[in-house]
């Protein structure tokens, strides 16, 4: 009975997003405000312990949001310096085969924003971009969506795994386990499995392009393009999983982008692996009413700005945050030890909030991404770049208006889920409602559970729009639930952060924000169905992959 009332908050967010379409900024605030009733009137918490960890929750957000503020100013400055100009009419030059098109631009470069930004803007950067090397509008959507799921698993600077280590770590401190290497172990067995599904969405995403936009109507154009689809995939599954077994989470999807990028680059420019026969869309007088965009193309504010800028004047921000994260993150440079430490200067603590013993907040300011390097990068483009005053305080404005949003969400969301967590000091014996939860969820699901966790992340996305809050949601969940069930804990959470990451295709913000930018709203109904598709293979990938790795035994990290 218990856990189908601490399941109440999960259920009504659910409901309010996908039934009654509230964003999320609406839904979490009402979803906390349902679990702090319940805290207090079932499992009997005293109201000044709601409070203290209401309060540990919203100062715990902003750790994520300022990684979110960053790498979002990143992206807005350089709009407004002209520089995402510069780089956008880059592309134009190298290929004129869509196919090739959408996996230097749909994937690589897609890839790099993700590593860079995330939150949704790869697919808004991307789509556009195809759309004006002759893509129909709707397909640019559909096919930057689906392409925009295997680098998510790493997203900005590793923040959906990070975020998942976060919650977990202190019961992996309960349990006695070495948090350095659940963190190692996490990042290879969330890029493993990920890389192998990666050339299979290239080419299901491909597919779907030919099969619905192509002038043949066949996935043939598709099939013709595999050597150089998996020739992409090597050259960015590689340093995708030695980056993440060498160096956690925090790299992988930037740098292997970038060396993708670089190498399908020169590949397409040499004519490596080239299909023989181009592709074509039918002519644009041909295209059914719904690919159209409604959206008439005006001319760039910052259109002289980048005609005088040069192409590596426009990347080296990019090239400057990737040195630094690389020099931050490297333990040979002795930087890690400085700046990842629990005291000031580099750290903000705060001890014993509202009193409350233990209920305790730390923020190593200068360890977060947010501020190092992308804030400090963000105010080094303005001399970089010659920017006006006014190009400066627009990007600002609009990183404030973008964010603020997403403060609200995960504020609200990190504080119902601190309240899941520590809902056992009550007075009533109950135990945690998280725990609570879980006990449902294993008696329900049993050993078929390694069936039910990626979709459970699938889930937490496509409410919120959001890997990153769908790993907040439900990481903690997933991990006391296969304790539960004694399956290997880190395998289960890899599971929770590649369904959030799948769940990023199907998800309502990104299709409405792609929609938005390719002109297409209305049809935001026909991507969803289109994109499930991919969605369902790459979860059957994963849960057998990384299912048939559990049923053989394999257990990185043993905590049971």
């Amino acid at each position: 009975m218990y856990a189908a009332i601490a399941f109440i908050p999960i259920i009504f967010t659910v409901i309010v997003m996908a039934g009654f379409n509230w964003p999320a900024k609406r839904a979490l605030p009402a979803a906390w405000l349902i679990t702090a009733i319940l805290s207090y009137a079932v499992w009997k918490m005293q109201l000044l312990d709601v409070a203290a960890y209401t309060i540990s929750g919203f100062l715990s957000a902003i750790d994520t949001l300022a990684v979110i503020f960053g790498a979002i100013l990143i992206m807005n400055t350089l709009k407004q310096s002209g520089a995402m100009g510069v780089i956008n009419r880059g592309f134009t030059t190298i290929t004129d085969e869509p196919r090739i098109q959408l996996i230097i631009i749909g994937f690589m470069f897609g890839a790099f924003i993700e590593g860079a930004a995330g939150y949704g803007t790869p697919a808004a950067l991307a789509a556009p971009l195809l759309i004006s090397l002759g893509f129909p509008p709707l397909c640019a959507a559909m096919v930057a969506l689906v392409l925009n799921s295997v680098p998510v698993n790493f997203g900005a600077v590793g923040l959906p795994t990070n975020t998942a280590l976060n919650l977990i770590d202190p019961s992996l401190i309960e349990m006695g386990a070495d948090t350095g290497v659940f963190r190692l172990q996490l990042a290879k067995w969330v890029a493993i499995p990920n890389a192998i599904v990666c050339p299979v969405i290239i080419f299901v995403a491909m597919a779907m392009m030919c099969k619905i936009y192509g002038k043949e109507k066949s996935i043939r154009p598709a099939v013709e393009c595999i050597p150089f689809i998996l020739f992409s995939a090597i050259v960015f599954d590689i340093p995708y999983i030695l980056l993440a077994i060498i160096m956690g989470p925090d790299l992988p999807s930037l740098l292997a982008a970038i060396i993708g990028l670089g190498a399908t680059i020169i590949a397409a420019k040499k004519g490596f692996l080239m299909p023989k026969k181009r592709f074509e869309f039918p002519e644009p007088s041909e295209w059914e009413s719904h690919w159209r965009s409604a959206v008439v193309e005006t001319e760039s504010d910052n259109e002289s700005t980048e005609k005088q800028m040069s192409t590596v004047m426009a990347w080296l921000p990019y090239g400057i945050i990737a040195v630094i994260l690389v020099l931050t993150r490297l333990p040979q440079t002795g930087l890690m030890n400085i700046l990842n430490v629990n005291r000031a200067p580099f750290a903000i603590i705060i001890q014993n909030i509202l009193g409350q013993q233990g209920v305790d907040w730390v923020f190593k300011w200068a360890w977060s991404p947010g501020i190092i390097p992308f804030t400090l990068v963000a105010f080094l483009i303005i001399p970089l770049h010659r920017m006006k005053s006014g190009q400066v305080k627009a990007a600002w404005k609009e990183t404030g208006q973008m964010v603020s949003g997403a403060a609200i969400a995960l504020m609200f969301g990190i504080a119902m889920v601190q309240l899941f967590r520590f809902s056992f000091v009550n007075s009533s014996g109950l135990d945690s409602m998280l725990l609570e939860m879980a006990e449902g969820l294993a008696a329900l699901a049993g050993k078929a559970y390694i069936v039910v966790a990626p979709l459970i992340g699938v889930v937490g996305a496509f409410i919120s729009g959001s890997a990153t809050v769908s790993t907040t949601l439900f990481a903690s969940l997933q991990f006391e639930t296969a304790t539960i069930l004694v399956l290997p804990q880190l395998m289960i959470v890899a599971m929770q952060i590649a369904g959030g990451a799948m769940g990023n295709m199907v998800c309502v913000n990104n299709i409405v924000a792609a929609c938005t930018t390719c002109g297409t709203s209305g049809a935001e109904g026909r991507l969803i169905r289109s994109n499930v598709l991919p969605m369902l293979i790459y979860c059957g990938l994963i849960v057998c992959i990384l299912g048939g790795a559990i049923l053989l035994g394999v257990d990185p990290v043993p905590l049971n």
